[in-house]
């Protein structure tokens, strides 16, 4: 496709994430202004209804209200008729990875083509679930391919010609019905997925980008989430564990807001005041905050009392993901931290007094360009930025992707007219 046409069909239909999460649906559109860089176009968010419950949709009815909902408002922020598609991020509590390969003997030297390619990673697919009922794989992630014994880590072109062809991957799998409810969830809708991606597939391209050699180094990602907390560690150019704990932010607040005060009161203290672990406590500051209405009174507590709360939590949460990344210690760079729970002052220390692997916030500022506001460098939205870039590169793959979106005769008009005008 030439480049002017593809750049005006880009326009017509920018490039547009969703992530379903615990509390709101968001969505996030861009455009690819550079070879990995993007310009945010815009973002919005829906928390009318409660549709998830450990990243799994539970009410696809709510999904659908909230998925129309934040599509209409980011159409007209952005200034668009409609947005009929997007990137789908997948996550949840059961999610693991496991490896698999797939060996194709062409008999004589033939073009490694995308249709082989394809089929390979079908019969991946294909294979993991036929022998675990319940089971899908909700990402495939290419680890090297080996062409006549000569191993490489780009995929494969139509140029090279090989015998023998094997691919490796890391599967991402899960509950079905983590992935049939969010596609449920589109199908009331008049909207399609584009494609889906997994979290830490999104988080991790966000945040090698600048330093690429981290990846063959190794490298984790923990992602802080409301509720549900998730290690990916990556190794060797593939995942080897992708580790959930079914507690988040969520169970910190709910512990401080056991003492006798709302739930709203205790999450606005948690981000105000929250620190990681009474240690790291620079100033030890006395609280009082009314107690509920039907209690009555006041409860008191100090800067230290409240960190106390809060290490008891993460303790819970992160001593079991921390012993497993230590196993990997030896062979990893850095843990890469992000998600909302990771905003808790004094959490870098805190992690870092487990590991002997440097920890640091991940950062995805470097994928956005000067125009963007800087609002939009913040972790929240970090796993958004990592699906646009990912959609980008699909894109790039899958080139008559662009036109097949078209649902609306306005929008085929439009794009008729892209083509006509050439």
């Amino acid at each position: 496709m030439p480049k002017r046409i593809k750049k005006q069909l880009a326009e017509v239909l920018p490039l547009v994430a969703i992530d379903i999460g615990s509390h709101s649906v968001r969505a996030m559109a861009a455009q690819k202004v550079g070879d990995d860089l993007l310009h945010v176009l815009g973002y919005e968010e829906s928390s009318k209804q409660t549709c998830t419950e450990k990243g799994v949709v539970v009410q696809t009815s709510s999904a659908s209200f909230m998925i129309v909902e934040v599509l209409k408002l980011l159409a007209n922020r952005i200034g668009k008729e409609d947005l009929p598609a997007a990137f789908v991020l997948l996550g949840g509590e059961k999610m693991r990875v496991v490896s698999v390969r797939s060996r194709r003997d062409l008999a004589r030297k033939h073009p490694i083509t995308d249709a082989i390619l394809e089929d390979m990673e079908k019969e991946c697919k294909s294979k993991i679930e036929m022998h675990n009922p319940g089971v899908a794989v909700l990402g495939l992630v290419p680890a090297y391919y080996v062409l006549d014994g000569h191993e490489q880590e780009q995929r494969p072109d139509a140029d090279q010609r090989a015998v023998i062809v094997e691919a490796y991957y890391s599967a991402f799998v899960g509950k079905q019905e983590l992935r049939e409810k969010v596609q449920a969830s589109f199908d009331r809708t008049a909207k399609s997925i584009e494609q889906t991606f997994v979290r830490p597939e999104a988080l991790l391209s966000a945040f090698s980008f600048e330093d690429q050699s981290v990846l063959t180094d190794g490298c984790a990602v923990l992602d802080m989430g409301a509720q549900t907390t998730t290690l990916s560690i990556f190794q060797t150019n593939q995942y080897t564990a992708n580790v959930v704990s079914s507690k988040g932010g969520n169970n910190i607040t709910q512990l401080i807001e056991q003492q006798g005060i709302s739930y709203a009161l205790a999450e606005k203290l948690k981000q105000k005041y929250g620190v990681a672990a009474p240690d790291l406590v620079e100033k030890n500051l006395t609280m009082r905050l009314p107690g509920l209405p039907e209690i009555g009174g006041e409860w008191k507590t100090t800067s230290v009392e409240l960190a106390t709360l809060i290490q008891q939590v993460l303790d819970e949460i992160i001593n079991p993901l921390m012993a497993t990344l230590n196993e990997h210690s030896d062979h990893l760079r850095c843990l890469y931290v992000t998600g909302g729970a990771s905003m808790l002052q004094g959490i870098i220390p805190y992690l870092q007094a487990k590991t002997s692997v440097q920890v640091l916030y991940g950062s995805h500022a470097g994928l956005l360009d000067r125009a963007t506001p800087d609002e939009f460098c913040a972790p929240q939205y970090a796993s958004l930025v990592g699906a646009l870039i990912m959609g980008s590169d699909y894109r790039d793959n899958h080139p008559g992707q662009l036109i097949e979106l078209s649902k609306m005769k306005k929008l085929e008009e439009k794009i008729l007219t892209i083509f006509t005008e050439q």
